[in-house]
């Protein structure tokens, strides 16, 4: 049997294929990005599922004259293959290779960058009104959304936008009720439903926005995919095409553990056996020192709850959706309805721990300062993966989370240096606080085994000295602190440079501060945060505003956005890895 995947670069060259061939070419499509992914890690179970949905939307629309919109992004590996990057997939989430998501600056058949959910329809919608002002009425806009993004407050948006409009546009609904974990909500039931032939059609809530309904129909059935996409590209106006599909299809073990198999990390195609590091790291990942202590301080206070939105397995609330079902609650991908929702419960006397994604954290922003801070109610934003997460780049680095929680009245900003000082403010803010705190801790693991010791209640507002010195102050927050020891202690003259943790970025410690300014010429800052309006920023505010004329240094990320990478790659680009702090410490300390 002749290979066809080989001799294809592009959507051209697939539209010369017999719509026979092209359950074919999905078989050696799967099996490719199955060889590369358990090899270089990445997103499998979600691109596995839309194998030929892909082929079959490149095959039927005129891409990229047509407008094809993914949504996340997860699923996206079968369209970049098949876009003109199949000879360099295989770098794809390296420093220097392609990203994991689409990206416009990459290709012109990645209409719109992506990353976080929902954003689909709206960008389509966009697209389609405006072809429609420029007097292109034959081209296609369609967006492709999973059944975890479509329940999002954005996803609504779009469609009650939609609804009213002409537009050329055709919504896809991939339904395999998985986002990265299950999908949760009354729409998720909804859906079941339908797919169950139980919901009367006359009830369909598609339908009721307006749209040209069809579906549901099997997203692994070419033949019926390419017919029923030909026939859409018929009608005008809305339209909404709902397939189910499998995540993980053509894969026994990722079908069967959707969850592990979403981004499991290097394994065995044959198998499945997921391959770890023989010299692993034996320290815990902060979202499991996190999850576990909160279990822990539940136990001992029946008004602690936790909220996520979407992420339970990913922010380690699963230990107390477990333990405590009735006060663990996944509300789906609704940051903003997580946070409103917590500040509701806060106006009751729950202690609430809502843990989301510092970079999700972004999309809550106004529920943030409206619902919260300005009723300063006590809620516990926990911000997880903050700072570099590393290969999934741009769009989900957590990076600007102190300059956007630090500038709140009456928001509390902690960033503890290690694992101890994360179930120790976890604790101090279970006491109950007099504001909202935001607590930022990173991705991956730390470097304590024995985290796990007495809760020490951390006293609000001070500065803690690491090393003592006496020409050099660093004044270091958050888990970076770890690098800027190393540094020191490799340093020519570790015994001139003083080290402070500082874990209240706000309130800002003043008593220790005139000190240290008082005590040390050069003052340096150094965090895995934006340098504008971060750490830094704040350190430079208290100078100016007291009249010192100290030598202030700052170290972070620069006004830009940084790709994908590896963390240690990506510190090394901004300079805060411990190579180029050590250097940076030898330059300012002579012989």
């Amino acid at each position: 049997m002749n290979k066809l995947l080989a001799h294809i670069q592009n959507p051209t060259d697939l539209r010369k294929l017999e719509v026979t061939q092209l359950p074919q070419l999905a078989e050696e499509l799967r099996d490719f990005i199955i060889d590369i992914v358990s090899q270089k890690e990445g997103h499998l179970g979600a691109s596995l599922g839309v194998v030929e949905l892909t082929i079959a939307l490149h095959y039927i629309f005129d891409t990229p004259h047509d407008l094809l919109v993914w949504d996340v992004g997860h699923q996206a590996y079968p369209h970049k293959i098949l876009t003109d990057r199949k000879a360099i997939f295989h770098k794809y989430r390296e420093i220097d290779g392609i990203s994991g998501f689409p990206k416009r600056s990459e290709s012109s058949y990645d209409t719109f960058g992506v990353g976080h959910s929902s954003t689909s329809i709206s960008a389509a919608l966009g697209m389609a009104l405006a072809s429609k002002i420029n007097g292109d009425n034959k081209k296609h806009h369609i967006a492709v959304i999973g059944d975890a993004s479509i329940a999002s407050g954005m996803a609504f948006e779009g469609l009650n936008h939609a609804g009213v409009t002409d537009a050329n546009l055709l919504v896809i609904l991939n339904d395999n009720a998985m986002g990265i974990d299950p999908s949760v909500g009354a729409l998720k039931e909804y859906l079941t439903s339908v797919k169950e032939g139980k919901n009367p059609r006359i009830n369909n809530i598609i339908e009721s926005l307006n749209f040209d309904y069809s579906g549901p129909i099997d997203g692994h059935d070419l033949n019926k995919l390419t017919s029923e996409l030909t026939r859409l590209k018929k009608i005008k106006g809305p339209k909404f095409l709902h397939i189910i599909t499998k995540k993980g299809k053509g894969l026994s073990f990722a079908e069967e553990d959707q969850l592990t198999y979403h981004a499991p990390g290097k394994f065995d195609k044959l198998t499945g056996k997921l391959i770890r590091p023989e010299s692993e790291n034996p320290a815990p990942k902060y979202q499991d020192v996190f999850g576990h202590t909160l279990v822990e301080l539940a136990e001992q206070n029946k008004q602690i709850v936790g909220i996520t939105p979407a992420m339970p397995s990913g922010s380690s609330l699963k230990y107390m959706m477990e333990r405590f079902p009735q006060r663990a609650f996944d509300v789906g991908i609704a940051e903003q309805h997580a946070v409103t929702l917590a500040a509701g419960m806060a106006t009751q006397g729950m202690i609430v721990f809502c843990n989301i994604y510092s970079t999700f954290m972004q999309r809550a922003y106004d529920q943030v300062i409206h619902d919260v801070a300005i009723q300063n109610l006590p809620v516990i934003f926990c911000l997880d993966r903050a700072g570099f997460v590393g290969e999934d780049g741009a769009t989900h680095h957590g990076l600007f989370d102190i300059a956007y929680m630090s500038c709140i009245p009456n928001m509390y900003v902690y960033a503890p240096m290690d694992e101890i000082d994360l179930r120790n403010i976890l604790y101090t803010a279970s006491l109950r606080l007099e504001h909202p705190i935001a607590i930022r801790y990173p991705r991956g693991k730390g470097h304590n085994p024995n985290w796990k010791q007495p809760f020490e209640k951390i006293e609000i507002g001070k500065i803690k000295l690491i090393k003592e010195g006496n020409a050099v102050a660093i004044l270091s927050t958050g888990t970076i602190a770890h690098q800027v020891k190393i540094s020191i202690e490799q340093s020519k003259h570790p015994e001139n440079t003083a080290h402070f943790h500082v874990g209240w970025v706000k309130p800002i410690d003043t008593t220790a501060l005139h000190q240290i300014f008082n005590q040390f010429k050069t003052i340096i800052t150094v965090e895995e945060g934006s340098i504008i309006g971060g750490f830094g920023s704040i350190i430079n505010t208290f100078a100016i505003q007291n009249k010192y004329k100290n030598k202030i240094i700052n170290c972070g990320v620069p006004d830009a956005f940084i790709e994908h990478g590896t963390v240690q790659q990506l510190l090394e680009q901004v300079h805060l890895d411990t190579k180029s702090l050590t250097q940076l410490f030898n330059n300012l300390i002579h012989d």
